[in-house]
């Protein structure tokens, strides 16, 4: 039998990142750091395709897709968050920006400046986890910030 992290599906990988999004919230919010956060969620939360969200648990997530992005982006943050900061309004700081959109940005702002992830799929599921927390505005500011971030990067990269 195969475990999801062995075989993952685009939903294992789509679940990744919910998680992620709400281990690096809970490591600001918290104060831990990713190592600590991340063994809390292997050992709290089942990662099974029985599982569910409103049992506070995962559900069939990418288990090394989660792992790098928490781990990542935590280490690469602060060249993350110049990178966030460039693509805000200049009257923005992104200290302003709810702080669950903030654990998304970055882990989005990561997965395109340092993963081989085409960057448009990269959007699209920030976008779609986006959805999942928000309910306003919110996918279109992920949409237009993490558009910016990958047209600098590519710009950056001729």
């Amino acid at each position: 039998m195969t475990t999801p992290s062995e075989n993952p599906t685009r939903r294992s990988r789509t679940i990744a990142r919910v998680a992620a999004v709400q281990a690096l919230f809970q490591c600001e919010q918290s104060g831990d750091n990713a190592e600590t956060v991340v063994d809390q969620f292997i050992r709290h939360r089942q990662i099974t395709p029985a599982a569910s969200f409103e049992d506070g648990h995962i559900p069939d997530a990418d288990l090394k897709l989660f792992q790098d992005i928490v781990r990542k982006t935590t280490w690469n943050q602060d060249e993350i968050d110049t990178t966030i900061v460039a693509a805000l309004p200049s009257t923005w700081q992104i200290t302003r920006l709810d702080p669950v959109l903030r654990a998304l940005l970055r882990a989005g702002t990561y997965e395109i400046l340092k993963t081989d992830t085409a960057e448009r799929i990269v959007i699209n599921e920030y976008m779609d986890v986006a959805h999942g927390f928000f309910s306003g505005d919110e996918p279109r500011m992920v949409n237009g910030l993490l558009d910016a971030v990958s047209r600098k990067k590519t710009s950056t990269a001729e």
